[in-house]
């Protein structure tokens, strides 16, 4: 009988690791809040390859409920499991392992109430089409791109972290593998000096470890890390063109790795459909992968350059999609929402900035026009820019983060605001088929935008059917530019106009200032 190398070292691991005592797994504390994450810690075998040769999960239990949760490998003999508790109370572990020293090992914590500021991982919403945390607190995306930003200088991701301090963004993408210059460039063991000299069954555990400090710290400040696994844009290196076996390691070890971190998103790939690699049924099967290695279930999704994907694949939990025009009128962005049936970021609609190219070169107004479109379309956008001095997009914020150069940002701060003070858990398109160009909540809140047109009025008729009870409303103005909201003297009376609409017929219309990017909020009174 032939027995394979890696048969034989596996059996050489368990055999090695038998003859030693086991190791006490280390539990970094007694205590973890609700929605945290509770963090083991392994002694255990480091010959062969830990990566491939060594299986470790364990199963936490409480009130009945059990989940099993994959380890990984650390390095220099380190073995972690993290997870993430998502009920208070007692739970109890029991490690599973190949390596007897990993096995069989028994432990407990108490989970206590979340802290100030945790609400939770966010989910999609009970309608289907919004975004809560676990706690039910509103997630209202206003989302942001910086490829690279993780990989560059700790001095350079200091800067960027001071800067979305300062900044109204919740959300993050942001690579694992490199697209543009930066410092951390190897997350495989290197074999040799050239581009393709490295090991994909062997991960370089301080690539890994940088990144998750980043993911931390985006938490520390509110921010969900959207994290994206593959991208098309380095085929020197090649980590995108891996074979199925060394990605589905890829993905179950980044899983591992990151999947307890409550901020933590799955985006599968940047613009999937031009990696030349991979088919459509590659990436359904590692989206099954996925699903099956995260245990904690973080959303998932996958953005486009030309081929939508179908989002309404069981394993899709929000529409990742890539397309400027979509946004540039709120009827087109609710359509897309009609076809997904689930939330929909638009989070690439063209990026703020100087550059030559037509994807990179939005002003201001522009950049924060598409956000409104979207918001009352029932969708949600992102941004990025790309100023930089040589105009070269890579070494902007889009490429490197850093600091931000546009006038977007305090708009959007003022949209966010606009938008925590709308109905919960968002707005949604209103009767969007019949041409209305309305968003909010039936009876309750209406919001209209007009973009680059400049109206001196606008007739106020709601779409309310036969039958239905009438209310009187309160209206404002909202200069979305320069961030003011202005109130219209005095409720508005409905009574019915046809068969379809109400209105105030005292007050058919109201007077606006006739300049760009004016909104008017109607809410009952």
């Amino acid at each position: 009988m032939t027995v394979s190398r890696r048969t034989m070292l596996k059996g050489g691991l368990a055999a090695g690791a038998a003859m030693a005592a086991p190791a006490v797994a280390r539990e970094g504390t007694a205590r973890t809040e609700r929605w945290g994450v509770h963090e083991l810690v392994f002694d255990g075998p480091a010959q062969g390859n830990p990566f491939v040769d060594v299986e470790l999960a364990a199963t936490f239990e409480s009130s009945g409920r059990s989940i099993r949760v994959p380890g990984f490998y650390d390095g220099e003999g380190v073995y972690r499991i993290r997870f993430s508790p998502p009920e208070e109370g007692r739970w109890t572990w029991r490690s599973e392992s190949n390596a007897a020293a990993l096995a069989g090992q028994t432990g407990a914590f108490d989970c206590t109430a979340p802290g100030p500021g945790n609400h939770g991982p966010v989910r999609v919403s009970d309608d289907g089409f919004h975004f809560v945390h676990a706690d039910g607190t509103p997630f209202r995306q206003i989302g942001t791109t910086a490829y690279s930003w993780a990989l560059q200088s700790d001095a350079k991701c200091a800067e960027t972290l001071a800067t979305l301090k300062r900044a109204p963004f919740n959300k993050m993408r942001m690579l694992v593998f490199p697209n543009v210059q930066s410092v951390a460039t190897d997350p495989f063991a290197r074999t040799g000096t050239g581009p393709r000299d490295w090991d994909p069954a062997r991960f370089d555990p301080a690539y890994f470890r940088r990144f998750e400090d980043r993911i931390v710290r985006l938490g520390e400040l509110g921010i969900e890390a959207d994290v994206i696994l593959f991208h098309p844009y380095d085929k020197a290196r090649g980590y995108s063109a891996m074979a199925r076996t060394d990605d589905e390691r890829y993905v179950r070890y980044a899983a591992a790795r990151w999947g307890a971190y409550r901020n933590l998103w799955w985006s599968m790939a940047n613009e999937y459909d031009a990696v030349e690699s991979k088919t459509v049924a590659d990436w359904d099967h590692l989206f099954q992968v996925l699903v099956v290695a995260d245990p904690h279930q973080r959303l998932r999704s996958i953005h486009q350059l030309h081929l939508y994907y179908d989002h309404r694949k069981p394993w899709i939990t929000h529409a990742s999609i890539q397309n400027g025009a979509a946004v540039l009128d709120d009827i087109r962005a609710a359509l897309h929402r009609d076809f997904a049936q689930k939330p929909v970021i638009f989070d690439e609609v063209v990026y703020e900035g100087n550059s030559a190219a037509r994807w990179a070169n939005l002003s201001g107004e522009e950049m924060v026009e598409r956000f409104w479109w979207g918001l009352v379309g029932g969708t949600y956008v992102g941004h990025s820019e790309t100023y930089a001095a040589d105009r070269n997009p890579d070494f902007s914020w889009l490429g490197q983060g850093g600091s931000l150069q546009g006038s977007s940002a305090p708009r959007l701060a003022f949209l966010k605001r606009i938008m925590e003070e709308g109905p919960v858990p968002g707005i949604d398109p209103i009767q969007h088929l019949w041409n209305y160009h309305l968003g909010g909540r039936d009876g309750d809140y209406y919001l209209h935008y007009f973009g680059s047109a400049a109206p001196t009025e606008w007739r106020l008729s709601l779409p309310v059917k036969k039958g239905e009870p009438l209310y009187c409303y309160r209206v404002d103005i909202i200069d979305t530019w320069n961030m003011t909201v202005t109130p219209v003297e005095g409720p508005f009376a409905m009574a019915r106009r046809d068969d379809y609409d109400v209105h105030d017929p005292a007050r058919p219309t109201i007077a606006l200032p006739g300049k760009p990017w004016i909104a008017v909020r109607v809410r009952r009174a």
